[in-house]
C-alpha cells in the first residue's frame, strides 16, 4: 500500500502536529509534576494535580494515540515500511512503551488528583505517588525525544526482512516506493 501524496502529507502533518503537541504536553505535564511536589501554596498544589488529570485524560491519551497510528499509516504507506529499517522500528517500540506507561499512570494521576481535590496535601503526604509522576514525566519526555531524535536523523541500518525486500526490489528492477 502506498498514499498518494497528497494523502502521505496529510498523514505526515498529523503525525507531526500529535507527535510535537505529544511532546509539548508532557513537558507542560512535567512543568505541573514539579509544581505539585515544590510549592509551598495548597492552592498551586491542588490545582496542579488537578491539571494534571484533565492533561493527561484529555490531551497526552489523545495525542500518544494519534501519533501511534498516524506513524503507523505512515510507515506502511510509504518505503520506509514498518519492519524495513530500524530507527522506525525503534520509534514504533519506543512509542508503544511510552503509551503503555502512560496508560498505566492514569490510575496513579487519577488518584492523586482525587486527593487534591478532597484534602490538603502536605509536605509529606503521598510522597512516593508525587514522586512516581514526576520520574514518569521526566522519563516521557526523555523516550519522545529520542523518537524525535531518530525521526530527524534517520540512522542507517535494514533489518533482516528490510534487506530481503530491498534486494527483491532489485531483482525485479523496482524503483522502492
Amino acid at each position: 500500500m502506498t498514499l498518494g501524496p497528497r494523502l502521505r502529507r496529510f498523514v505526515l502533518t498529523a503525525h507531526v502536529a500529535s507527535s510535537v503537541g505529544w511532546l509539548g504536553a508532557v513537558a507542560a505535564f512535567l512543568a505541573l509534576a514539579i509544581a505539585g511536589l515544590s510549592s509551598d501554596s495548597a492552592p498551586t498544589v491542588r490545582g496542579a494535580y488537578l491539571a494534571m488529570e484533565v492533561t493527561a485524560w484529555f490531551v497526552i491519551v489523545p495525542l500518544a494515540f494519534a501519533s501511534l497510528v498516524t506513524g503507523v499509516v505512515q510507515s506502511l504507506g510509504t518505503s520506509w515500511g514498518l519492519f524495513r529499517h530500524y530507527w522506525v522500528l525503534a520509534k514504533l517500540l519506543l512509542t508503544l512503551v511510552a503509551t503503555v506507561v502512560l496508560l498505566f499512570q492514569l490510575e496513579n494521576i487519577g488518584s492523586m488528583s482525587d486527593i487534591a481535590a478532597n484534602s490538603a496535601l502536605t509536605d509529606s503526604a503521598h510522597r512516593g505517588s508525587r514522586i512516581s509522576l514526576l520520574v514518569h514525566a521526566g522519563g516521557g519526555l526523555v523516550v519522545l525525544l529520542m523518537t524525535t531524535i531518530l525521526a530527524v536523523h534517520k540512522p542507517p541500518g535494514l533489518t533482516r526482512y528490510g534487506w530481503r525486500k530491498q534486494q527483491e526490489l532489485r531483482q525485479t528492477g523496482e524503483q522502492p516506493g
